[in-house]
């Protein structure tokens, strides 16, 4: 994913991750900065908070959202 990702495809990612926690697979999401979107890290973690509320029901978090170099990262698991 990037830092301002559409709505349709952020909306076609989400759809994807749910069939992942159905089959009981765990789910990496990235992001990944590009020039001067490094200046603006909130935004990724506010993208990623949404993705953690979006699937709150189905999914916890496993590896909370850290910055390693120009990506940003966290692992959902699927709740059982």
């Amino acid at each position: 994913m990037r830092p301002n990702i559409d709505t349709h495809d952020y909306d076609v990612k989400m759809r994807n991750m749910n069939k992942f926690f159905d089959q009981g697979d765990k789910v990496k999401v990235t992001i990944r900065f590009r020039g001067r979107e490094m200046a603006h890290k909130e935004l990724g973690f506010a993208l990623l908070k949404r993705v953690r509320e979006d699937v709150e029901e189905t999914a916890k978090v496993e590896a909370q959202p850290k910055l390693e170099g120009r990506q940003m990262m966290m692992v959902l698991a699927p709740i059982k």
